[in-house]
C-alpha cells in the first residue's frame, strides 16, 4: 500500500464540475493499493497517517518543530483513490500497472481503509473511486511525504 501524505491548509476533489469532498487544515491522502494488499497493511497505514507528528505546535509557530498529530490538532481528511501509484515506468513509454490491485479489490480495501480513518472520529472526506477527478490541494509547507507498506 502506498500513500502520498500531504500537510494542506484546504484541499477538495471536483468530479464532474460538483465539489464531492473538501476540507480545511489537516491531510489529503493519495492512496494506491497493490495486489498483495490485506487488512493488515491497511491497519499499520491507518495508524501512521493518524498518529504522525507532521504539525507544529501553535499554528504560526516554529515550523520546523513539527509536535502534533492530525489527531492532536483535531484536523481534516481527505482521501482520494490513486491506482496510477503503482505504475511503473522502468520498462517502455507506457506505465505498468501489473502491481495495482483489481478495481474490485481495490476499491473494498480503500473503502476499508475509510472506515478504519472515520473510527478516529476526525472529519473525513473522500473523491469518487475510479472517477477522473480533479484534485485541488493547498499544500502546507509544502509537506510531502510517501509511506509504504508492503505485505509481509
Amino acid at each position: 500500500m502506498r500513500v502520498i501524505i500531504q500537510r494542506v491548509k484546504s484541499s477538495q476533489v471536483t468530479v464532474n464540475g460538483e465539489i464531492v469532498g473538501k476540507i480545511g487544515r489537516g491531510l489529503n491522502l493519495l492512496v494506491g493499493i497493490a495486489n498483495t494488499d490485506t487488512e493488515a497493511e491497511l491497519d499499520w497505514m491507518v495508524r501512521k497517517c493518524l498518529e504522525m507528528r507532521l504539525f507544529p505546535d501553535e499554528e504560526g509557530g516554529d515550523s520546523t518543530r513539527w509536535q502534533k498529530s492530525v489527531q492532536d490538532i483535531g484536523g481534516e481528511l481527505l482521501v482520494v483513490s490513486q491506482f496510477t501509484l503503482y505504475g511503473d515506468c522502468r520498462k517502455g513509454r507506457r506505465p505498468s500497472f501489473d502491481r495495482s490491485a483489481d478495481p474490485q479489490t481495490a476499491e473494498n480495501l480503500y473503502n476499508c481503509f475509510v472506515a478504519k480513518l472515520r473510527l478516529s472520529g476526525l472529519h473525513v472526506q473522500t473523491g469518487k473511486f475510479g472517477a477522473m477527478m480533479q484534485v485541488l490541494i493547498e499544500n502546507d509547507g509544502p509537506v510531502t511525504l510517501l509511506l509504504e507498506r508492503e505485505a509481509d
